[in-house]
């Protein structure tokens, strides 16, 4: 299954997934004609209860929320019914979580991208936050902010936690998340190394476009055989796989959930491998009129242009 976020005709974005490659599913509407059709009278109420317009919302409704999706979407696959649903291409694709509790990043989590930036391989994750702020729709303009002249690109595979973790061994840690999508951990290099703290070049708004959707476990069942791709207005800049982890996502759900309880809808961008602009000779950084594209295997295309905030 792939969530995704999506609007039409300038309204505000609803919940949704793929149903095939070429439709979207509006998840409370198609729940609400579910029940309506058995005789539920309160079913628009119940409906937008399991599926809110809020990806963390839909999240945390759990055992129930996943059922009801279960029971719906194969009753349309089954064709006994009829879903609301609309073409791809009449509806726009925001990113697909907007609300994450945290937004928790790692930094440092590829021997190659440690080498490139001449820092020591780590010897637990590096971990620093982002805010809902920093996230950005695809296609929406990544903002270089006022005073920086050295932004530049990270891409990064985002891991969406599906259930209330604590304390969660290495062999639990992939039952506790739901599913996995594309971060730019965008950063402004000369603001990021003011202080021994990096924050103030990674917290801006528009500094994590997320995207294009939400795959589930079902989609991914093994996040550490996955390539990761950056083109800077054409060019390849990054091109890496997960099978370089430092830290695997396993290690990373078992090392996080021992220090704070990760929650249904939390974020984590788990590092960048080799080719950030600050690593190459000479240096190169994101200018105005840029586009940036991600890939990562089976999570689609994640693409910003860049502008002067």
């Amino acid at each position: 299954m792939k969530i995704v976020r999506f609007s039409q005709n300038g309204h505000a974005p609803r919940l949704g997934c793929f149903l095939g490659q070429d439709r979207v599913v509006d998840l409370a509407a198609s729940c609400a004609a579910y029940l309506a059709g058995r005789g539920v009278v309160r079913a628009e109420a119940i409906a937008d209860a399991l599926f809110p317009q809020s990806t963390r919302g839909f999240l945390e409704g759990g055992v129930a929320t996943q059922e009801m999706l279960g029971t719906v979407l194969d009753a349309a696959k089954a064709g006994k019914f009829q879903p609301v649903a609309h073409p791809v291409g009449a509806v726009r694709l925001h990113a697909p979580i907007a609300d994450p509790g945290k937004l928790i990043c790692i930094g440092l989590n590829y021997k190659d991208h440690a080498a490139e930036t001449g820092n020591p391989i780590p010897k637990e994750p590096p971990i620093f936050p982002k805010w809902a702020n920093a996230i950005l729709d695809p296609g929406e303009p990544i903002l270089r902010p006022r005073g920086s002249k050295q932004l530049d690109w990270e891409v990064e595979l985002g891991v969406v936690i599906g259930r209330t973790a604590r304390y969660v061994t290495k062999e639990q840690a992939l039952d506790y998340v739901f599913g996995y999508t594309i971060v730019n951990d965008a950063s402004a290099r000369d603001f990021q190394f003011i202080t021994s703290q990096w924050g103030a070049g990674k917290i801006a708004d528009t500094f994590a476009p997320v995207g294009p959707y939400i795959a589930d476990r079902s989609e991914i069942p093994d996040p550490h055989v996955l390539s990761l791709k950056t083109w800077v207005n054409g060019n390849l800049m990054q091109d890496g796989t997960t099978r370089n982890f430092i830290f695997d996502v396993r290690y990373l759900v078992n090392f996080l959930s021992g220090i704070i309880t990760l929650s249904p809808g939390d974020l984590i961008a788990t590092g960048t491998p080799a080719g950030v602009g600050m690593g190459r000779k000479p240096q190169v950084w994101l200018q105005p009129g840029d586009t940036c594209r991600m890939e990562i295997t089976g999570l689609g295309v994640l693409e910003n242009p860049v502008k002067d905030a």
